[in-house]
């Protein structure tokens, strides 16, 4: 029977979290930091969160598993997506204490960027330090017109321990970023679409997540080993001389000749009908 529930796929366990908001909607996975009291601020309890759940997430497996197409990441409220790392706690840290809370956030961004599908950060408010470079992780980042950028770490009489140094320049380049990161500023939105930090900005906080959604929807009409394929091979081809990345690329042009869903996206253009990729 179509609606017998024994017949119908349980939904993915990503486990439950003290400080994280964790639910499936539709093709994306949306994920919030849920610490609105605080602005969201990643104190040690919300690291060690995301450490948990990108180690269920990057568990899960390649392409066509995927039981959802994309993953939001956002903040509660309006006022902050994250307004940064915990100064409070950060008061009292040892160098080595200080060490171990940037490596484990370092290994959350990077098991973010490694997953097979696409991850957006749906950004309202500040996204300052740490909350900065956890945008920077992702593979999109929109906004709202309110949001607020920076790695305000020399402040601090602090360096960016959490990506900042390397995914800001990535981003924006090497000029830019060392003037953000040198200055500690805070910049617009605006400022931050003009340069190429954020994809797209739109003007009622509310909206910033239903487009991050709505872009994993589109998305997932796609073929999920292509995007997977794709992802790969521009994350791998980034730092690479040019004739290396192109001997990269090629090699990712053939491996996509070998999927199913090449199979059928070629058959479906020439049938002249909308694909039915099977994600292998």
């Amino acid at each position: 029977c179509e609606n017998d529930p024994e017949s119908m796929e349980e939904p993915m366990d990503f486990g439950t979290y003290e400080t994280l908001l964790v639910e499936q909607d539709g093709d994306a996975l949306v994920v919030t930091v849920n610490r609105p009291s605080a602005m969201n601020a990643l104190a040690a309890q919300v690291v060690e969160d995301l450490w948990a759940l990108t180690e269920v997430l990057a568990g899960v497996g390649r392409d066509g598993e995927w039981p959802v197409r994309g993953v939001v990441v956002t903040g509660a409220g309006e006022k902050a997506f994250v307004a940064g790392a915990d100064i409070v706690e950060m008061k009292d840290m040892t160098p080595e204490q200080g060490e171990h809370y940037s490596r484990r956030m370092q290994e959350v961004t990077t098991r973010l960027e490694g997953l097979p599908v696409p991850v957006v950060a749906a950004v309202n408010g500040f996204a300052l330090g740490g909350g900065c470079e956890l945008a920077m992780a992702c593979d999109f980042i929109y906004a709202s017109r309110n949001a607020k950028f920076g790695q305000p770490e020399v402040n601090l009489g602090l360096v960016p321990g959490f990506g900042g140094s390397v995914r800001l320049t990535d981003r924006v380049g090497i000029g830019m970023a060392r003037e953000l990161i040198y200055t500690g500023r805070a910049i617009t939105a605006e400022e931050a679409r003009r340069i190429g930090l954020v994809n797209a900005l739109f003007d009622a906080p509310a909206d910033v997540v239903a487009g991050a959604k709505a872009v994993v929807a589109e998305m997932a009409g796609k073929s999920a080993v292509a995007i997977g394929l794709c992802k790969r091979l521009v994350d791998e081809a980034a730092p690479l001389p040019t004739a290396a990345g192109l001997d990269l690329e090629a090699k990712g042009f053939r491996e996509a000749f070998g999927t199913e869903d090449k199979a059928e996206g070629v058959r479906a253009f020439v049938a002249k009908e909308k694909p039915s990729f099977p994600g292998r």
